[in-house]
């Protein structure tokens, strides 16, 4: 069974990676694998905990106006009618250039309990938001030009997404579908009376990771990928992190490499409750290392025991 699962996640990824790679409207996190709830809904109440995560990412960082990207999670599990299910929330601030792209949304999870791990089902409803502000834009002429806007224009949309996803203690599958109502944004007319849209694509997402102890009961490995298409452009990510865990710390090293566009390096550690990661990408293309991006990671758990009776405890809750 878990060949036929490692088998199937090289084949996907390899798949997708034979299209050609373009710009995509969705931001990508460095360190996707603490953001499973960003990216699937099905997570949604996968742990026992009570989850609160968030991230900060600087890109392109020496260009002007370059991509800033905040965003905040958080889901729990759910018991209803003896059934555990999951819920969560997010909310994506994304600006770049002249545009700023917001997403809030709100998730629900139902879970099957498996023979050997747990199977979660999802559903997202939420909205998207882009504005586009040329307030404080020089076009280089005295002249304006009357296609152009020149006040702030906003549009927003409804947005719906699904997933799947399945975790054993040794890895972790994962599948989501977003942007499924293909959101068209519209803008106010300009000064000749046209109108501008914005149609956001259908974005699919497949995350998958294992883990391997070594003989070392301190050392583990664990391998991830991420790949994300629109089916007009895809990108994939190799991931390998090594961690050396001591008592209720663990420390964290990796490296992500991204087929023509990046290679990345991550450091972490879990104390706790709380799971902090920093990683920077450096781009395999003209823009240079030093042109790269920053990504911050934190993260926090609680046990909230809704299928015990003995008090709460805050513990990590990391699944791999």
């Amino acid at each position: 069974m878990n060949r036929f699962l490692i088998t199937g996640v090289l084949f996907l990824s390899l798949l997708l990676f034979t299209q050609k790679v373009r710009a995509q409207f969705d931001v990508h996190f460095t360190q996707y694998w603490d953001l499973n709830g960003y990216y699937n809904p099905a997570w949604a109440g996968q742990t026992d905990k009570l989850n609160m995560y968030g991230t900060y990412s600087m890109q392109l960082t020496n260009f002007d106006r370059s991509p800033r990207t905040m965003y905040v999670g958080a889901d729990m599990p759910l018991l209803l009618f003896d059934k555990k299910q999951g819920v969560g929330a997010g909310f994506l601030n994304d600006a770049i250039g002249l545009f700023r792209n917001q997403r809030a949304w709100l998730q629900y999870s139902y879970k099957v309990k498996t023979k050997k791990g747990n199977l979660g089902l999802g559903l997202q409803v939420g909205f998207v938001n882009v504005s586009f502000d040329p307030t404080d834009l020089d076009l280089g002429s005295s002249e304006s030009d009357p296609a152009f806007p020149t006040q702030k224009e906003s549009g927003t949309g409804l947005d719906l997404g699904v997933g799947a996803f399945y975790s054993q203690p040794k890895f972790y599958l994962g599948f989501s579908a977003q942007h499924l109502t293909s959101p068209i944004i519209e803008f106010g007319s300009s000064d000749s009376g046209e109108t501008s849209e914005i149609k956001i694509k259908p974005m699919l997402y497949f995350t998958g990771g294992y883990n391997i102890q070594t003989r070392n009961p301190l050392i583990s490995i664990q391998p991830s990928v991420l790949v994300q298409s629109d089916f007009n452009s895809t990108r994939v990510d190799f991931t390998g992190r090594f961690f050396y865990t001591f008592e209720e710390k663990k420390l964290a090293l990796g490296f992500t490499y991204s087929p023509t566009t990046s290679v990345t390096l991550s450091i972490g550690a879990v104390i706790r409750s709380i799971t902090v990661g920093y990683a920077y990408e450096m781009y395999t293309s003209q823009i240079g290392i030093g042109n790269g991006s920053h990504d911050l990671v934190v993260s926090y758990a609680m046990d909230i025991n809704l299928f015990k009776k003995s008090k709460n405890k805050h513990k990590s809750i990391r699944i791999l």
